[in-house]
């Protein structure tokens, strides 16, 4: 006899086709929403050359931005499954497109800028979370996340391209403004989110609750979050920084620009080979794979290789980085049979990326060295490796 709660969930949770517009809608706005995370490097190296930003400041920068667009998770565990989706959206979409116009019209001191980011980063984070909560209603999860990671670093490889040169030519205004402008084209879309999303996930819940569901042991929850924590700690320190050492390098502004734009388009690569791979090989040597490829990336950065050493590392920073993502959320939903542990990492790595850049920023500006930084960060990834593959030997 089958699990009530279980039968409940392959009837009313994740079984439904998308439609294109669905579809649509999550692939742009969970592309244009992060999109300062994804040219964090060139954002970092705007903010210190054109306001004069410390790399403690530059930290704290994006540790606000980061931290309340994770924070927008909060508020929506109570208007989730509550409120008609398309009106949350359009409300969310609002608030980001006049918060980036307000960022770009006022340009105020730091903590002004602060404060406008905030509230931008709270309406981009609301969206991110109608996105993910959207993927997770199709029947084929697998390639609707493949489609919304692969969106996301498109646009991450396309903004680093182009925003050294739009930095030189109109200064950081103009990123402000291209993001109200692209909230603005993507508006419409959001009427192809369901009106009733997160219905269903609510009903879930209960059920789980009545029969007793649980997400596994606390040892077991533990040890994903303590992974994932550490795994985006790590990677937003060093993504955020990353322009500073293709300066020691040897690249100019425009150079590192461009090398890490391709570094980005090995993240898809990155993506797509573990798309390919996945169910194909033991996730255990799949994560070790990623996770040595990774931790070996960082080591050869704190070496402070020259100008091919940079590329190779960086480029295999970036492939690793997409690379083993899938199959450490893999790993953690395997374990997870509510759907909480792994719905609680959307706040975790928000966390972890909001975390990264300050504390790689204040030990900066505390005298450590990017070959600390990159070393540091080597050190996190093997131990977050550790936690993830206790959890997948469990």
């Amino acid at each position: 006899m089958k699990n009530p709660s279980q039968s409940l969930s392959s009837s009313t949770f994740a079984q439904r086709d998308f439609a294109a517009s669905t579809l649509l809608s999550l692939v742009v706005f969970a592309a244009i929403t992060p999109l300062l995370l994804l040219v964090a490097p060139a954002v970092a190296a705007q903010l210190g050359a054109q306001l004069g930003l410390s790399a403690a400041q530059i930290g704290s920068y994006f540790f606000v931005e980061l931290g309340a667009f994770s924070c927008a998770t909060l508020p929506a565990l109570l208007w989730l499954g509550r409120v008609d989706a398309r009106r949350v959206a359009a409300i969310a979409a609002a608030v980001f497109c006049a918060g980036n116009f307000a960022t770009a019209l006022l340009m105020p001191g730091f903590a002004g800028l602060l404060a406008l980011r905030t509230i931008t980063a709270l309406g981009g984070g609301t969206l991110m979370v109608l996105c993910m909560t959207s993927a997770a209603t199709s029947a084929n999860r697998d390639r609707v996340y493949g489609l919304w990671v692969v969106g996301q670093l498109v646009a991450g490889a396309l903004g680093l391209f182009l925003l050294p040169g739009v930095f030189a030519a109109f200064g950081l205004r103009a990123l402000y403004v291209a993001l109200g402008v692209l909230g603005l084209c993507a508006a419409p879309l959001v009427r192809g989110f369901d009106p009733a999303l997160g219905r269903a996930s609510r009903t879930q819940a209960n059920a789980d609750v009545a029969h007793g569901a649980s997400t596994g042991a606390a040892a077991t929850a533990t040890l994903v979050i303590a992974g994932v924590l550490a795994f985006y700690v790590a990677i937003g320190g060093v993504w955020t920084f990353a322009s500073k050492a293709a300066t020691l390098a040897g690249f100019d502004t425009a150079r590192a620009g461009e090398v890490l734009a391709v570094a980005s388009v090995m993240g898809i690569v990155g993506a797509a080979c573990a798309s390919m791979i996945g169910g194909r090989v033991a996730r255990f040597a799949m994560l070790l794979a990623g996770y040595a490829i990774l931790a070996g990336a960082l080591a050869a950065l704190a070496t402070h290789p020259g100008a091919a050493g940079f590329c190779a590392a960086v480029f295999a920073f970036k492939f690793a980085w997409t690379f083993v993502l899938p199959f450490i959320l893999a790993a953690a939903a395997k374990r997870d049979r509510s759907g909480r542990l792994v719905a609680s990492l959307n706040f975790v790595i928000g966390a972890g990326l909001a975390a990264g850049p300050l504390v790689a920023g204040v030990l900066l500006d505390a005298g450590a060295s990017l070959a600390a930084l990159f070393a540091g960060a080597a050190l996190i990834c093997v131990m977050s490796c550790l936690c993830l593959l206790l959890v997948e030997r469990r």
